[in-house]
């Protein structure tokens, strides 16, 4: 993801410590229940979109900004899916971020998917029966979207099904990005 303005001018001053921040991914679903995916330029994976809000920016604002910008495709938020922080990650130049990311189900409403941006090699509807290998993460959200059930709340309601998500770190030791 393209590091934000406002984010840059902030590491001038704090240097590479922690810096808590908001994220917005959107689990993005079309008419044939297929979901959007996009391959990231930084990892070389696929992944559901998201990104930073601008300051001032809602969430809703966030994931149709940004999987318009990533993918050209519109969309319409329809639903909270979960809540959740994320674990302290350390980037490769240092930097220290953790993010409290809100995940919407976004449903399509217009646009040919499309790269429409310089994050991603890729990008692409998929059927949840024949999804490309995808890390947890993206997985737990796409769960938590086909759900019909209420916003999922880290460590209020039953534990995920899947290894290694929703676990909670007993440390405060900042987690490598998965590369």
């Amino acid at each position: 993801m393209a590091t934000p303005d406002f984010i840059r001018e902030l590491r001038t001053s704090i240097g590479r410590q922690l810096l808590w921040l908001p994220g917005v991914t959107a689990v993005v679903f079309d008419d044939e229940g297929r979901v959007l995916l996009g391959k990231r330029v930084d990892t070389g994976g696929w992944a559901v979109i998201g990104g930073i809000p601008e300051p001032g920016e809602q969430p809703a604002e966030t994931a149709v900004r940004e999987v318009y910008e990533e993918t050209a495709v519109r969309v319409v938020p329809e639903r909270v899916v979960l809540v959740e922080a994320q674990p302290k990650i350390r980037y490769p130049n240092g930097d220290i971020c953790q993010f409290m990311d809100v995940t919407l189900r976004c449903r399509a409403i217009g646009g040919e998917a499309r790269v429409n941006d310089d994050e991603s090699l890729e990008v692409g509807w998929f059927a949840l029966d024949a999804l490309p290998s995808l890390e947890d993460y993206a997985l737990t959200r796409i769960k938590r979207a086909v759900e019909s059930g209420p916003t999922w709340f880290q460590g209020m309601g039953e534990e995920p099904q899947m290894p290694g998500v929703g676990v909670s770190r007993s440390d405060d030791t900042p987690q490598e990005p998965a590369l």
